[in-house]
């Protein structure tokens, strides 16, 4: 499986069962499957969906929406437990371009790429829970 390293932009090969390994970078030496989301921006979220061959779930927030502080921590738990998929977070503030290409209209909105195209999207808050569900659901679409 190929993944794009979220610090330095490195496409990295690992087996999808190292996925739980904590695999590295072989250029920087981070994380490239953290159990957390990574923070992206308009110049580094394209190259990010493209590369990466798996599922990579997208929450497009803001800092001053109350909603998306609700919704954050709900959105971490989620990423620790589901280590096949990829969790990024894009402020829609600071990357206005993303959330234009992707048509947010409104935050929080969480989509779902699989190998770069959009499959899903949800907007609203939701538990980690709903999330899952809506999840499962998205992925196993035949």
């Amino acid at each position: 499986m190929h993944l794009v390293c979220p610090n330095c932009n490195a496409i990295n090969r690992v087996p999808d069962s190292r996925l739980t390994d904590h695999p590295v970078c072989g250029r920087c030496g981070a994380d490239v499957a953290p159990a957390k989301p990574v923070p992206l921006n308009d110049s580094t979220l394209a190259r990010f969906l493209e590369k990466t061959d798996a599922p990579v779930l997208v929450d497009f927030w803001a800092d001053w929406c109350g909603p998306c502080k609700m919704y954050g921590p709900q959105f971490e738990s989620l990423a620790a437990n589901r280590r096949d998929i990829r969790f990024v977070k894009v402020d829609s503030d600071a990357s206005p371009q993303a959330s234009m290409r992707f048509g947010v209209r409104s935050i929080p909105t969480t989509i779902l790429f699989q190998g770069g195209r959009e499959v899903g999207r949800v907007s609203g808050a939701l538990s980690a829970a709903q999330l899952n569900q809506w999840l499962d659901g998205q992925l196993n679409k035949g």
